[in-house]
């Protein structure tokens, strides 16, 4: 009896994913694209399947961005990318791996490329899982399989053209409005985004700029823009330390980081206060007392010991010899 129960709450807990004879469909809708400006490369995708970001998304920093998926072949991904690095352009690339492919199911597939130079290609085969197809852009394509309809991957273009932030929060509007526009069919349950940047992510030599994954989750659109903040809270916040590392201080460019940052993490207490001292160091006293303000009213218990912690880092010790200002920061005295 505990077999047969076990067993029964394996099944009813399984997603609901289309199947072939052979092998489970990934069915999604995805975006893939770049930014012309700096060079960013990405994929954002969803779908009602169980960690897609193990399956669609392929990107190398200068060489190009992939996304496999329908009746998926995943070696596309790595195939891609190597033709690319060759110096094949994606629609050549896209020509060569469906040549080459010699796996069952191929005309149920559904790939889509965007190389360094930004040209774009995709391809959804006749037998892809209705409602299929995509949509293209000057730089971008969107595409996806059983979906509700077209609506899918044209307001995902819409939304990408339309947002004017960086090239992963373009990214998740298009993701969104997807979604918003009816999505995959069957409902959600993972989302992940890919974003590469040569040098562009954390520690060294690293070029994954962005990469989040929500695996399995009832709302992972939200699960995937809290990701997304953090992500970039993080990278402009190492950002500001870098220049305040550089020899001499780069304190207007450690500001612009830091004010960055704190768009991401509004409620990051600790972020505030180094920002409040680069701000000083950059010579903006008001905008130092009101980013000081803030963090004492997120954490007025612990800001006082905050602020003698912060203040013993060299770069921020010249605030210490400010009298007015810290009777203006603090009118009964600084704290011992």
């Amino acid at each position: 009896m505990k077999l047969k129960a076990l067993l029964f709450l394996l099944i009813v807990n399984l997603p609901v994913i289309a199947t072939s004879q052979t092998m489970p469909t990934v069915s999604t809708f995805s975006i893939v694209a770049i930014d012309p400006q700096n060079g960013d490369l990405g994929i954002a995708v969803a779908s009602r399947y169980f960690s897609v970001g193990s399956v669609v998304p392929w990107a190398m920093a200068g060489v190009g961005a992939v996304a496999t998926q329908a009746n998926v072949n995943v070696g596309y991904g790595q195939e891609a990318i190597d033709l690319l690095r060759q110096g094949l352009t994606a629609p050549e690339v896209l020509k060569k791996i469906m040549a080459d492919d010699k796996f069952e199911g191929k005309d149920g597939r559904q790939v889509a490329i965007v190389d360094a130079k930004g040209n774009v290609a995709a391809y959804t085969g006749p037998k892809a899982p209705n409602w299929a197809g995509d949509r293209q852009g000057q730089t971008w394509t969107a595409q996806g399989n059983i979906l509700v309809g077209p609506q899918v991957p044209e307001s995902m273009g819409k939304a990408f053209e339309a947002n004017q932030g960086e090239l992963a929060e373009k990214l998740f509007a298009a993701l969104k409005a997807g979604d918003a526009a009816g999505g995959d069919a069957r409902g959600k349950q993972s989302a992940s985004m890919l974003v590469v940047r040569k040098r562009g992510g954390r520690n060294i030599n690293n070029d994954r700029y962005v990469y989040i994954n929500v695996d399995d989750n009832p709302h992972p659109f939200e699960e995937l823009l809290r990701l997304l903040d953090l992500n970039l809270a993080c990278y402009y916040g190492d950002a500001m330390y870098k220049a305040l590392d550089a020899s001499p201080i780069d304190a207007r460019k450690a500001q612009a980081a830091g004010q960055k940052a704190i768009a991401y993490a509004p409620n990051e207490v600790g972020l505030h206060i180094n920002v409040a001292f680069v701000d000083y160091l950059a010579g903006d006293k008001q905008a130092s007392l009101d980013e000081f303000t803030k963090a004492r009213t997120l954490n007025p218990t612990g800001f006082n010991k905050s602020f003698k912690e912060e203040s013993d880092f060299a770069p921020f010790k010249p605030i210490l010899a400010d009298k007015d200002f810290l009777l203006k920061l603090f009118p009964a005295g600084l704290p011992q």
